[in-house]
């Protein structure tokens, strides 16, 4: 028996990576557009690419102080789609969708608490 598959995918080839890659541009985008915390945290981004570069600090380093903060990012966009599917199911107030807000609210932070260790680290070893 054939698997359904949706008519907003495209087979194979060219067509896919070019759509794959206009729908993360959108993603992006509204991401910008709607979440406020999204645009705080890639202005951090910014800053913390910036301060990589400048750190007198090895290039694996830089990488790994600029992969942190882009994991932030990358989670904070999970959580963002998460939310608007819980919305998009229902506005009324139900425990699983403040569990399933929560959650992606807890790993934001987590991934927060992560860059702000792992920065720490680098920081410390470094000039301590």
């Amino acid at each position: 028996m054939e698997q359904p598959t949706s008519e907003f995918k495209s087979k194979a080839g060219l067509k896919r990576i070019y759509n794959a890659s206009s729908y993360a541009i959108q993603g992006l985008a509204a991401a910008w557009r709607t979440e406020h915390s999204f645009r705080q945290e890639v202005l951090v981004f910014a800053l913390a690419v910036i301060f990589a570069f400048v750190l007198p600090v090895s290039g694996f380093q830089k990488l790994v102080l600029i992969g942190v903060v882009l994991l932030v990012l990358i989670v904070e966009l999970i959580n963002s789609a998460i939310e608007a599917v819980v919305d998009r199911i229902s506005l009324e107030r139900h425990p699983l969708s403040k569990n399933a807000k929560d959650f992606g609210g807890a790993a934001v932070g987590l991934t927060i608490l992560l860059a702000a260790i792992t920065w720490g680290t680098v920081l410390y070893s470094r000039f301590m």
